[in-house]
C-alpha cells in the first residue's frame, strides 16, 4: 500500500500540468453585465524575478484595460485604469478579485451569459503572451481560488 502511495505521489509530481515554470493564471472567471464585464483570477509567479501583466486583449470586447477599485473618501467604490500594470512578486502571486485589482471588459462583441466562455490574452514584461479561455459565472462571489481548474494556464517558456 505504502509502495502504491509513493509511486502515485511521484507520477503527480512529474506530471507537465503541475509543474510551473514561470507565470501562471489559476482559477480565471468573468462576471458579465449587460455590455461590459471584469475578470478575476490569481497570478502564481515562479521565477526568481519579479514580472508584471502589461496589458490584456479580447477578442470578445471592444475594449479591455486593466482597472483598480477602492472606495474613495466618501466610501464610494471608485475604478481606475491602472496603465503601468500590475507586479507580480518573485515567488509569489497577485490576486486579481472583485473590490480590487480586475481585467474590465468594455464593449462586449457578443452577448454573454452564465456558462460561455471568453477568450483572454494577457501580455506580460517577461514571460510575454498567456492565452485564455475563460467562464462566465455571474453567480460567484468568491475570490479565486487555489485550483487547479479546467481554465488555468501558464506561460509559454
Amino acid at each position: 500500500m505504502k509502495l502504491t502511495l509513493i509511486a502515485a505521489c511521484a507520477a503527480l509530481l512529474s506530471c507537465p500540468a503541475l509543474a510551473h515554470d514561470g507565470v501562471h493564471i489559476i482559477d480565471p472567471y468573468a462576471r458579465v453585465i449587460g455590455p461590459s464585464g471584469a475578470v478575476y483570477f490569481r497570478i502564481g509567479n515562479d521565477e526568481a524575478v519579479e514580472d508584471t501583466l502589461l496589458s490584456a486583449f479580447s477578442p470578445d470586447a471592444g475594449m479591455v484595460m486593466l482597472m483598480t477599485s477602492s472606495a474613495g473618501s466618501d466610501g464610494v467604490m471608485k475604478m481606475a485604469s491602472v496603465p503601468d500594470g500590475f507586479g507580480v512578486p518573485a515567488n509569489g502571486e497577485r490576486v486579481l478579485a472583485s473590490g480590487g485589482n480586475h481585467v474590465m471588459l468594455m464593449s462586449l462583441t457578443r452577448s454573454l451569459k452564465a456558462g460561455d466562455t471568453v477568450a483572454l490574452v494577457l501580455t506580460f514584461a517577461k514571460a510575454g503572451e498567456v492565452q485564455l479561455s475563460l467562464p462566465v459565472d455571474n453567480a460567484r462571489k468568491t475570490p479565486p481560488g487555489m485550483g487547479p481548474t479546467a481554465f488555468d494556464a501558464q506561460s509559454g517558456h
